[in-house]
């Protein structure tokens, strides 16, 4: 759960606005108990709507857009899918002072699972349950597909990945290996970009994403990233979520290349880098995480 101000621009909810916005948009709804959700979420607050939806509003302009991508597309990719994806039930509009579109989904139940926590059959099921998603994700065609929000080419991070390295450094008190996790980086940036057709992707797929009940998949969450890229973009689970013990199985379910696996790495390894310096004092639950993505990395050799 954040502990402040995560980004510039923030804009302040609580349920009080939630219960304007639902009054002026969905009298329906209007007078079901509104409560706040505890989410390590960066761009959305969550609101529990009686016991059955969800109010999700964007907390900055990016997150808005996200409102919009998830309106038009979960309704077309959910049907080609194993596992339950958020249903948008309603998209609500600025008003009452709030800046941004929103939306009311259907309630998806279960619980985020905590990486580090996992092992023996739990985790080797939950790595087959997530290959069988990140599969039938890229099995998709669909016209219109809109480029996924990190499906671009690796070398398009090396900037804002540096320049985190750098901040880092200065962070003593996090006891980051800088130069071990440049050396991965750069070994990164050498394997060849993704020549293939782009394909569908999550590309977002942090534990904070992903629902499980008794250790297996139910729901994945949050496709304000999706659209199609490099198929590298979702294997994010195999540092952020999974053992050591199961990534091969993973790897194997997905039938991931030597370069394809690289840059997955990379990029994994590259958005903890970004997230660690930029949340650590506002968001335990995404700094922790990339602490367990960095160290899990490191310890590949």
């Amino acid at each position: 759960m954040s502990t402040g101000q995560m980004h510039p621009g923030q804009h302040p909810v609580d349920e009080d606005l939630v219960r304007r916005l639902l009054a002026g948009q969905f009298p329906q709804w209007a007078g079901m108990k509104v409560e706040r959700f505890p989410s390590g979420g960066t761009v959305n607050a969550m609101y529990r709507l009686g016991e059955d939806m969800a109010v999700r509003l964007p907390l900055c302009e990016g997150g808005a857009e996200d409102v919009v991508t998830e309106g038009y597309w979960l309704p077309r990719l959910a049907p080609r899918l194993p596992t339950a994806v958020p249903q948008v039930l309603g998209e609500g509009a600025p008003a009452e002072g709030y800046p941004w579109r929103w939306s009311v989904c259907r309630w998806l139940a279960g619980e985020n699972p905590e990486a580090g926590a996992l092992g023996g059959p739990v985790a080797q099921a939950l790595a087959r349950d997530l290959a069988a998603f990140v599969t039938a994700m890229r099995s998709i065609t669909l016209r219109g597909a809109p480029r996924a929000h990190r499906g671009g080419p690796l070398a398009s991070l090396d900037a804002a990945t540096r320049a985190a390295i750098g901040e880092l450094r200065l962070i003593p008190q996090e006891g980051v290996d800088c130069d071990a996790v440049t050396a991965v980086w750069e070994d990164a940036l050498r394997v060849p970009e993704w020549d293939g057709p782009p394909v569908w992707l999550h590309g977002d797929l942090m534990p904070g994403n992903v629902l499980v009940d008794g250790g297996r998949l139910t729901s994945v969450i949050d496709f304000g990233c999706t659209g199609v890229g490099d198929p590298a973009c979702d294997l994010f689970p195999a540092w952020n979520l999974l053992p050591a013990a199961v990534r091969g199985d993973f790897r194997a379910a997905l039938g991931v290349d030597d370069a394809t696996w690289i840059r997955g790495r990379g990029r994994t390894l590259s958005q903890a880098v970004i997230a660690l310096p930029y949340y650590r004092t506002t968001n335990p639950a995404m700094a922790r995480n990339a602490r367990h993505v960095i160290r899990e990395v490191l310890a590949e050799g």
